[in-house]
């Protein structure tokens, strides 16, 4: 059973089909660390400013879902999840080694003092990273 912390941090709940493998996704892109683990039902990431909980499906939900490879972009959802890194390339580039895709330099744009791309977990989940611009960017 996971403890509670003394400080408070935001963050999300992702549920998962494979939760080693979407724990390893977040884990890479946004150098986050396990904190707490349960089997396999369960793992916890924080990094300092998020904690993220991949839960495992109910088996017997998880049993009806079939992830493709690559998996299909689940776009009939109303989350998307965002987070920034020090690089969106670098982002791109990570992606596929750990099951998951950020759309190419094309999909960018900009808003706001950042530059944002969507890209999909290893689930198909769809995920917004944002990298701050400078003034140099």
């Amino acid at each position: 059973m996971p403890r509670l912390t003394k400080t408070a941090k935001m963050g999300a709940v992702i549920f998962a089909k494979d939760v080693e493998k979407v724990a390893n996704f977040y884990q890479s892109l946004l150098s986050m660390k396990i904190t707490e683990r349960d089997g396999k039902d369960f793992i916890e990431l924080k990094s300092s400013g998020i904690e993220l909980v991949i839960h495992a499906i109910p088996a017997r939900v998880a049993m009806t879902i079939d992830i493709e490879v690559p998996p299909q972009r689940r776009t009939e959802t109303p989350l998307k999840l965002l987070f920034y890194v020090a690089s969106i390339a670098n982002a791109r580039k990570m992606a596929p080694v750990v099951g998951g895709k950020l759309s190419g330099v094309k999909s960018e744009w900009s808003a706001r003092g950042f530059c944002a791309c969507d890209g999909y977990d290893p689930e198909g989940n769809i995920v917004q990273f944002r990298e701050i611009l400078t003034e140099e960017s």
